[in-house]
């Protein structure tokens, strides 16, 4: 399937800010929403954005009529999620695309907004994997990622580089860029959603699962027969998680095991993933991917 770039932003433009997994403190929404503005975008906050109901924003009901809302308005240019946390899988079968396929418009966020991003791919859509409100709010108004972030959405496309890693396995591929926090989408995998391995330069994170968890992840997709039909792969930061005795090695370690015998390009220790250098990733975009011996670049293509 074709993936379809929304339409890039001007100044002006209407942004929806939404909470469709976890509930949020307002000092980050109100945040968020000074720099949205600051960059001349208008931002319109959900009905139920700053709701709570146990530890989500809202029923499921509320968090997804806000998404829905924001989706079928065709004032609104993008949709910014608040915050990720635990929530954003009960929506998938309650999203409606019909006005918004006349409509499209940026979906933004990551962690487990990252089940919305397989959602947006099937309906062939590219979205954004990107810093939410929190990032936005305590961050310095010349932080890399939020400018990143900005410059996408107003349709400037970065080229990205980073130092080279020594698991990394050199070469070039060119392929359709999808992925995100690894729990959310291996939750996903068997369904309608799932991310289709071929043509595909994958790239994961995740926060707080044990290393013996990932590495079970790992094999599934392993053992699925994912990992061989891959044309890359980006491997993310893993982060607060305790160290494993179980399998008797680093993290990146075990990961290098299991993907040893691919000769596709894969790149270790990439900044995506719930720290502060969270490049914003163009889900569904196609990138081409370069690991060197000098370092690592990532291009993403404009859509044609």
């Amino acid at each position: 399937m074709k993936i379809q770039f929304p339409p890039f932003l001007y100044e002006g433009d209407k942004v929806a800010i939404v909470s469709p997994s976890g509930k949020i403190d307002n000092m980050f929404l109100r945040g968020a929403k000074a720099q949205l503005a600051s960059w001349g975008l208008v931002p319109e906050m959900g009905k139920h954005v700053r709701s709570s109901w146990g530890c989500y924003a809202g029923t499921i009901r509320q968090r997804a009529s806000d998404f829905q809302t924001a989706m079928d308005d065709k004032e609104i240019k993008a949709i910014l999620c608040s915050r990720g946390g635990y929530g954003a899988v009960h929506l998938i079968e309650r999203l409606d695309f019909t006005r918004f396929r006349e409509h499209p418009k940026w979906m933004i966020g990551f962690s487990d907004i990252t089940a919305l991003h397989n959602l947006f791919q099937y309906n062939g859509f590219a979205s954004l994997h990107a810093p939410m409100a929190r990032h936005l709010a305590v961050e310095a108004a010349d932080d890399p990622c939020s400018l990143y972030l900005r410059d996408i959405l107003f349709g400037k496309l970065p080229a990205y580089k980073c130092k080279r890693h020594k698991l990394n396995r050199l070469g070039t591929a060119k392929g359709i860029l999808r992925g995100g926090n690894m729990a959310v989408f291996h939750g996903l995998r068997g369904t309608p959603y799932d991310i289709p391995p071929e043509g595909t330069i994958l790239f994961i994170e995740d926060v707080g699962e044990r290393p013996y968890a990932i590495e079970r992840m790992m094999y599934n997709l392993k053992l699925g027969g994912v990992l061989e039909k891959l044309s890359g792969l980006i491997i993310g930061q893993f982060t607060e998680y305790e160290e494993d005795r179980a399998i008797k090695k680093d993290l990146y370690g075990a990961l290098f095991d299991l993907v040893e015998e691919y000769n596709y390009p894969i790149c270790f220790d990439f900044p995506v993933g719930h720290v502060t250098e969270n490049l914003p990733l163009i889900n569904g975009a196609e990138v081409e991917l370069i690991s060197g011996k000098k370092g690592v670049e990532l291009l993403i293509n404009p859509p044609i």
